[in-house]
């Protein structure tokens, strides 16, 4: 059998570890939620990295952690449109929410699910994104029978159909800024600035 970590006497909480050998992560995402969980999976995988003497900032298995918790399960629908054991967004479910309490309805409730890897980017909002991954036909048969729309708000899909990336410079608000002068004959703008430090550079030389 497996060996015990606790003993007669011992303070024991909901979800802690009684014998030794892996923890199921579903049953922790249960017990104790998805915080739990999550900083679980992000030990796990450093604890691999820090063996082997590597050094990776949290942030970056972060992202896939937060990725495998993105899905929600329907388990009253409330006066919104989901159906019970629907799986959504929890971005859409949010807001749908939000939306719904707005008008004087009741707020749908909903259940954490973790995926796995391959499963949570087959499942993401941009079919663009998921069929160039794995599942290439299935992904857009199922995406024509939906009539499925790709709002292009990810990296990847910008990348696939040749868009700037929402990132940086290539954000949506910073496509409509314009360089001018504020008013005839101003020297507050960005674009007069600009200027002046050209010509104190050109002057230097």
């Amino acid at each position: 059998g497996k060996h015990l970590r606790v003993h007669e006497g011992d303070n024991v909480r909901a979800g802690d570890r009684l014998s030794e050998g892996p923890v199921n992560p579903h049953d922790i995402l249960r017990v104790n939620g998805p915080r739990a969980v999550q900083e679980y999976l992000l030990n796990e995988v450093q604890e691999v990295y820090r063996l082997q003497g590597v050094k990776i900032n949290d942030k970056h298995i972060g992202v896939i952690v937060r990725q495998m918790l993105q899905k929600v399960r329907i388990t009253d629908p409330g006066t919104t449109e989901f159906l019970e054991a629907e799986t959504v967004d929890r971005t859409v479910f949010l807001d749908t929410n939000q939306e719904a309490e707005a008008n004087g309805g009741s707020a749908a409730r909903a259940e954490p699910l973790l995926l796995g890897i391959t499963k949570a980017s087959l499942t993401t909002q941009s079919f663009i994104s998921a069929a160039s991954f794995q599942e290439t036909t299935r992904v857009l048969t199922d995406a024509a029978i939906r009539g499925a729309r790709d709002n292009l708000i990810g990296l990847k899909e910008n990348i696939i159909i040749g868009h700037l990336i929402p990132a940086g410079t290539g954000i949506y608000r910073y496509q409509e800024v314009e360089f001018g002068p504020e008013e005839a004959g101003g020297d507050t703008s960005l674009a007069a600035e600009v200027s002046r430090v050209e010509e104190a550079l050109v002057g230097g030389d």
